[in-house]
């Protein structure tokens, strides 16, 4: 059995040993190893209201000891203290589950928009190949061709000609085909195709314009202003001038011709019942009705020319002229 230790002299030899009776009760043992006056002036540490279960003492749990140190202010306990440090847990825990809502409405908003903008792509890609497909499909084939523009052509040898592209979805047609059945046609100069959804393709037609026939061995040619056979007959078409160019349709001379020819208005070139040029330059032309000749010279400056020569025709009308010189249209000759 362990022997307690010895109990501390006492301070001085003249204290006496106080009476129970006269003896303060203190409120709890006094550590034996501690000096009164070390006891008297050590820091009193409250431990809050005891609490009696089953003969003992316990603190309460609210009621818990300033820690050294603490820059507690006066009357606050260490519970204050410790509630805080909750708050500030709370505080920090809201906050983390308000940025994680946050992301979270965020993220469901660029989901949202990405949707609407993969909506929107997919139903303009849906549109679009359908719009494609049903171009191509017989929903849009060629039922009815439009021929514009023909007054020497007849119209429904033209139509015959394309009646190939019929059936044929109209982003379809074939513009080599349809090229290869209007050259066999001389009067067409130029055409245009015209899809007109959704059965109707328009040829729009451009037409060589007859400028005189020539004489050959084979009868009397139509041509145009750049020399292209329109058709042969063996007599002279009414109301087309004859054309004595020498070198034929090839050489410079009928070029000027063709020029000149293209540039008189209708009111005088009705009356051209022939023209002749044997260089660029000696261009004349024969107005039949009166047997007057018009001197034109060379096809340069051929639009003043043509105005110059329809004042003069009305000042001087041709019943009463055998010539017209106009090579020099600021100094026109009328004789």
């Amino acid at each position: 059995m362990r022997r307690p230790s010895p109990l501390p002299p006492p301070a001085s030899g003249e204290a006496k040993r106080a009476t129970p009776a006269e003896r303060p009760a203190a409120p709890e043992a006094e550590d034996p190893g501690t000096e009164p006056d070390e006891r008297d002036a050590a820091p009193v540490i409250p431990l809050g209201t005891p609490e009696t279960f089953d003969g003992a003492q316990r603190h309460a749990p609210d009621a818990l000891p300033t820690m050294p140190g603490a820059s507690a202010a006066p009357g606050e306990s260490f519970a204050d203290e410790a509630v805080g440090l909750r708050e500030v847990w709370r505080a920090a825990r809201a906050r983390r589950k308000a940025l994680r809502a946050e992301v979270r409405r965020f993220t469901a908003r660029q989901r949202r928009r990405r949707a609407v903008w993969i909506g929107v792509t997919a139903s303009l890609l849906v549109l679009a190949l359908a719009t494609i497909g049903a171009a191509y499909s017989p929903l849009f084939a060629v039922e009815t061709i439009t021929v514009v523009g023909a007054q020497q052509l007849d119209e429904a040898e033209v139509r015959a000609a394309l009646d190939g592209q019929r059936g044929t979805p109209l982003p379809l047609v074939d513009e080599s085909a349809v090229k290869a059945a209007l050259i066999t046609f001389p009067l067409v100069q130029s055409y245009t195709l015209e899809a007109r959804p959704p059965h109707e393709l328009v040829v729009r037609i451009v037409e060589r314009v007859p400028i005189g026939v020539i004489d050959t061995a084979a009868g009397f040619t139509l041509v145009d202003a750049a020399g292209v056979a329109l058709s042969t007959s063996p007599s002279a078409p009414a109301g087309m001038p004859i054309l004595e160019i020498r070198g034929g349709v090839a050489s410079d001379a009928f070029v000027a011709a063709g020029r000149i020819m293209q540039s008189l208005p209708d009111a005088i070139r009705s009356q051209v019942t022939g023209v002749s040029a044997s260089t660029p330059d000696d261009v004349t032309l024969e107005l039949g009705g009166t047997n007057t000749t018009v001197v034109w010279g060379s096809a340069e400056d051929s639009a003043m020319k043509a105005l110059t020569l329809s004042q003069a025709m009305v000042s001087r009308p041709p019943a009463g002229v055998s010539l017209y010189d106009v090579s020099s249209p600021t100094a026109i000759v009328i004789r």
